[in-house]
């Protein structure tokens, strides 16, 4: 049986090779709808053979786990050749620090409207913790969260700043670290203005260092192109797990928490889109141009690895400029992550809140609890994790116990896979708002840079 699974899967994937004169995008979708139809069949007719199943999935995750360690191993050098030659390119040293300012100012900002949001949608849907039942996996999983509460106790903002320098970058370049990806983009900051810096006191040196850059970036990109060409049959790959690998039980105990996550998820991307209307972005004409990528981002689970398809699709799809793009998706997948640091933990605190004797919605409550998200928005990255270690962040510091969070566990996934497309978004947002404020846009060069457009 799981040898006429694999053949089919074998076929599809060679149907969507014969495609390949089709757009790009176009494909994507085909394989994400012939991953849902493959992963409900899966469902339907091995239901009662959790063996096959689970050989099968062992097989075809070969494709989707590929893929994304693929988008991986070219996140490192993608950051650090376009941030270097970004800097080199937009030479106004002062535009580079309103850049990484107003950045960051969205992700924040966003996030605290998005912990607002968590608030408003938990208490009018009248959630909280009690009476959920404890099962043998979600107490294992408090366990485990009580034991890694003591990583986060201690944590502060200046050692999360600390955290963001890059002490050896030969370590951060292999991810090392949960901030290794911003200690990339500080280095190739400061590579880039080190090169203007030697470009004035030594041109032919200058020239040197900005021609073996070109030609390192031309070389990366050529290598993100081809595993671009790979998105339709990793999409299908990861949808098929995740449909395939979906408890149906376990999300009906608590569609609840499912649909209030959702539609506060929802709300959040009403909010980006305002925020992008009042820039001046043609909201029809964003969506055509993102969903690619937000796509992956839902079927992964990953911000980090669709670092490389936010990039393409700032700079190729909306004309953004390859620094503004590489600080949005860099920082955007580490900090003010508007799902996993915003909603998220704000949503478990409402929950928590009453089972311990605290009106949720008292305003000191609330205000502190914004405030508290907002901080730990940038101490995700200084623990890795995302939501949950932002959770375990949050309700300490709200004097609430985290081992509810655990209560969780069993639809955890399906709601994560929202909450990352909604992080990403929240980067591209970022990205498209900064482009358009500073007027930092893509020349013919950047975009021509890339390959076939998402």
């Amino acid at each position: 049986m799981v040898i006429v699974n694999l053949l089919i899967f074998a076929a599809t994937i060679a149907l969507l090779v014969r495609m390949r004169g089709q757009p790009l995008s176009r494909r994507v979708l085909l394989g994400l709808g012939a991953g849902v139809l493959y992963g409900l069949a899966l469902q339907f007719v091995l239901a009662t053979d959790a063996a096959v199943m689970t050989a099968t999935l062992e097989w075809t995750d070969v494709v989707a786990d590929g893929y994304v360690a693929l988008l991986k191993m070219i996140i490192m050098p993608l950051v650090l050749t376009t941030m270097v030659a970004a800097v080199l390119r937009l030479e106004n040293l002062a535009l580079l620090g309103r850049v990484g300012g107003l950045v960051i100012g969205v992700l924040v900002g966003t996030t605290m409207i998005a912990a607002l949001i968590g608030v408003f949608v938990t208490a009018t849907a009248g959630l909280t913790a009690s009476g959920l039942t404890e099962g043998v996996r979600e107490l294992a999983r408090a366990e485990v969260l009580v034991s890694r509460q003591t990583t986060v106790t201690d944590l502060t903002v200046p050692s999360m700043l600390v955290g963001f320098i890059p002490a050896n970058i030969f370590a951060d370049l292999t991810g090392a670290r949960p901030t290794s990806i911003i200690a990339v983009v500080v280095f190739g900051m400061l590579t880039g203005i080190a090169t203007l810096l030697v470009s004035a006191d030594q041109p032919a040196r200058g020239v040197a260092i900005r021609t073996f850059v070109e030609n390192a970036q031309a070389l990366i990109m050529k290598l993100v192109s081809m595993v671009m060409a790979l998105t339709p049959y990793g999409i299908f790959g990861l949808m098929t797990g995740v449909v395939a690998g979906s408890d149906g039980a376990d999300i009906l105990k608590l569609i609840g928490f499912v649909g209030a996550s959702y539609c506060a998820i929802g709300l959040m991307f009403i909010v980006h889109g305002l925020i992008l209307a009042s820039s001046g972005q043609n909201l029809v004409d964003y969506g055509r141009r993102v969903w690619p990528v937000l796509a992956f981002a839902f079927t992964s689970r990953s911000s980090a690895a669709a670092i490389p398809l936010n990039v393409e699709a700032q700079v190729k799809r909306l004309g953004v400029s390859p620094a503004v793009a590489n600080v949005a998706a860099s920082f955007g997948a580490t900090i003010g992550q508007n799902g996993c640091a915003g909603i998220y933990p704000a949503m478990l605190a409402v929950m928590i809140a009453p089972t311990v004797g605290i009106d949720p919605l008292d305003p000191f409550f609330v205000a502190t609890l914004v405030g508290i998200v907002t901080i730990s928005s940038f101490g995700v990255a200084g623990v890795g994790g995302g939501a949950t270690y932002s959770a375990l962040i949050v309700l300490p510091a709200m004097g609430l116990p985290v081992t509810l969070a655990a209560l969780l566990i069993s639809i955890e996934p399906l709601i994560d896979m929202a909450r990352t497309a909604l992080n990403v978004n929240g980067s591209i947002t970022a990205g498209a708002v900064t482009s358009r404020v500073l007027d930092a846009r893509a020349t013919t060069a950047d975009i021509e840079a890339f390959g076939e457009p998402l």
